[in-house]
Order: C-alpha cells, then structure tokens, then sequence
C-alpha cells in the first residue's frame, strides 16, 4: 500500500519537480532512466517516491539513454503506463530507440528538458533535441512554464493511451528556465489526478499468453510503407482526441490548453509566433509596444508542435501583414525548421504575410523583453513598405558583426 503524499493547493515547485509529481499522481508503473542535465530531477524524485513508499512503481536504472528507452518499450509493450526522462545528448542517443517505440505503437510518455546539443558542449536551454524528434512518429507538447510542464504530463498519458491513437508522447520544457525555476503551481488531489487520468487499458499485451503477439517485425517493400501510411494517420487523428482531453482538462481545472493559442491577435498586424518560455517573453513585450507605440502586435503559440497544426496556425494568422517565426536552434545549412513548418502553413493562405526567421537563443542566450520589441518593430518596418527590408533568416542576440545568408529579393 502506497503511503499518503499531501500537497497543498498552491505548491512552489519547478519545472523538474511538477513534472515528477504528474508521473506520481499518474501511478506510472515503470520509469526506465539514465540522468543527463538538466532533466535528472524528473527521474530522481521519481525514484525518492518509490524508495519512500509513496508509490508501487518500479524505478530502473541503466546503463544509457539508448537503453532507457529500450527498457521502456520493454515495460510497455508488455502493458504497463511507462515514462522516463531525458536532455540533449541524452535524447540524441535515444533517437535510434524513439523510432522503435512510435513504428510498435507504443503509449509511453517522455519528458524531455530542452538542452543543446554539443559540440561544443554547452548544458543550457535551446530547441536543438526538440527538433531533432520532430521525425521520430511521437506527438510532441510544448509546456512554457513549470504549471505547465504539471498539466501536459497528465493530459500526454490520456493521449498516449487513448486505443485511437496508440502513439508516445513527449512534454518538453525549456532547460533550467522552466526546469529549474521555482514558480507557483496548482496541483490536483491525488484522488482527482488519478481519476483525470485513469486505468491504463492494455492494447496487445505480451504477458497476455492467450493472444500471442509480434512486436518488431520486419516488413521490408512489402508492407511498410502501408504501416508508415497508418502510423501518420493515426498522428494527424490524434488532433482530435488531444483537443477532446484538453477541453476535459479545463472542465476540472479551468486551466485552457489548444494545439495553437493565440494572444492579443484580434487586430494584430505584426506577430512572433514561438515555442516554449519564448512566448511569454514576447507577450509582455507585444502588452508594452501596443501601450508605447501603438504598434498592433500579437503572438502565436504552438502548443503541439507534432502533429503540426497547419490549420489552425494558417487561420491563427490570416490577418496578419509581418511574421516573425522564432527558431531556437541552429539551422544547419537552412532556414529554421520552425520557419519552415510556418512558411509551409502560409503558403497556402489566401493572405500572403510577410515571413521573416530568427534564430535566436542558442545555448541558453537569454531573449529579453527588449529584443523581442526590436523584432516587433522590425516587421512594422516590413509591413509598412509591403516588403521584407532586412535579410530573410537573421541570428538574433548574436555578438559580433551582422550575419545575414538568405536575401530578400526586391527586383
């Protein structure tokens, strides 16, 4: 019998610690971990639980990320609500590993505290290994702070586990900015979260010796494109039923998530669009700049970056003149991949906005409130004269002199 956990209504908790309580609350029989920076604390408190008798799970510590992950799928595939966590080279060394769990179609959940990927070495907080499984078959939340790095958990295992969508979930947060920053955090009662979430209902269970099952087969030409075919349209379907949990969520709590949030966009004229801690830091710039200068500015979130909401970002964004898509991560020889999912969505909207990319914050750069302005007032510049005035892609907070690689064409 597990031991009682109380928590208060308000708790101070950062992001690490929320996210560990969720997978508590959840009664998550199986974490599989190895600890990287800045995410050990999610597996590590995990751990304390069961040691104190706080719950019945099991904690399993190995030898590698690669075989954290291989011991998930283990624990799943043979019925049990499954977790871990993971950063940066960590994920990386994942990655072989996340395309076995999504190609089974397995539920396991996955808290990956954003780092940046070396070299050179560097432990602080970009997009590098969010980008790096946008390709691997799993949905991915994008939490903006530590409540809710807490929500996200609880709703991913609802997603996860729902027998339409059959698929592994990844929360991200920003490292040691949500991770490691201790914030006010509303929880649910233990009873209420448990209730929220719900029994884990197997789904070709391999300790079910009455229907043998075969995970891991191998198709070849024959047949895996049609099993590629099925696993995306089950993660294009699971919009649905990530909208249909969410919508459940804010019934209990009063807490609204959406694939794609909006903020002060009624008569926007020029956006930041971003992911993670990014979006606050640019809603409170958008609040000044309309006070101090009248500029009609707004902000896009993504909120599940996988699978990608086309439409609703397209619709987000009709009415804007000038967009600024913000990519923290090196692009590696492109435009940002963030700027290309949101050019892709524009392209096909009767509203030809302006697309400009930024690629800013890279190991850990701080994004002030007073960049976040600059760029605002940028794309007024661009809206103004009907055409992009400065180069396409820009480094944004870069020291040193001005990088531009992608022109605009003003023949």
């Amino acid at each position: 019998m597990a031991v009682k956990f109380d928590l208060n209504e308000r708790e101070v908790w950062d992001g690490n610690y929320a996210a560990s309580q969720a997978l508590r609350q959840a009664d998550v029989d199986v974490v599989v971990a190895y600890p990287i920076t800045p995410s050990t604390p999610i597996v590590e408190n995990y751990g304390s639980y069961v040691g104190n008798g706080y719950i019945d799970g099991e904690f399993v510590m190995v030898e590698s990320e690669h075989a954290a992950m291989s011991g998930c799928i283990g624990a799943s595939a043979s019925g049990g609500r499954v977790s871990t966590a993971t950063s940066s080279q960590g994920f990386a060394l994942m990655a072989e590993v996340l395309y076995q769990a999504s190609g089974m179609r397995l539920p396991i959940v996955l808290n990956v505290v954003n780092r940046a990927l070396a070299s050179p070495l560097n432990v602080r907080g970009d997009h590098a290994d969010m980008y790096l499984g946008r390709d691997s078959g799993w949905i991915q939340f994008g939490a903006f702070n530590a409540q809710e790095a807490y929500d996200l958990a609880l709703c991913a295992f609802r997603v996860a586990e729902n027998h339409s969508v059959r698929l592994p979930v990844m929360v991200h947060q920003d490292g040691f900015i949500t991770s490691h920053t201790a914030q006010n955090v509303y929880p649910l009662t233990d009873e209420a979260a448990k209730k929220f979430v719900g029994e884990i209902v197997p789904v070709d269970d391999m300790l079910d010796f009455s229907r043998p099952v075969t995970y891991g087969a191998q198709t070849e030409e024959d047949w895996h494109f049609e099993h590629k075919a099925k696993q995306h349209k089950a993660i294009m379907d699971s919009r649905s039923v990530i909208d249909d949990v969410f919508t459940e969520f804010k019934e209990l709590t009063g807490r609204e998530y959406k694939r794609v949030e909006s903020y002060d966009m009624e008569d926007a004229d020029v956006v930041i669009i971003g992911l993670g801690t990014t979006v606050e830091t640019a809603r409170v710039a958008a609040r000044e700049l309309r006070a101090e200068t009248g500029i009609k500015a707004g902000v896009v979130a993504i909120r599940c970056f996988r699978p990608f909401p086309y439409d609703e970002v397209r619709e987000a964004l009709k009415n804007a003149k000038s967009i600024a898509v913000t990519d923290r991560s090196s692009p590696g020889g492109a435009m940002g991949a963030f700027y290309n999912e949101v050019s892709a969505a524009m392209y096909t909207s009767k509203n030809r906005p302006l697309v400009t990319g930024f690629v800013y914050g890279l190991g850990g750069r701080d994004f002030s409130i007073e960049e976040a302005k600059r760029i605002f007032t940028e794309q007024q510049a661009h809206a103004d004269a009907g055409y992009i005035t400065t180069d396409i892609q820009q480094f944004s907070g870069l020291r040193g002199p001005k990088l531009g690689f992608f022109q605009t064409d003003r023949s």
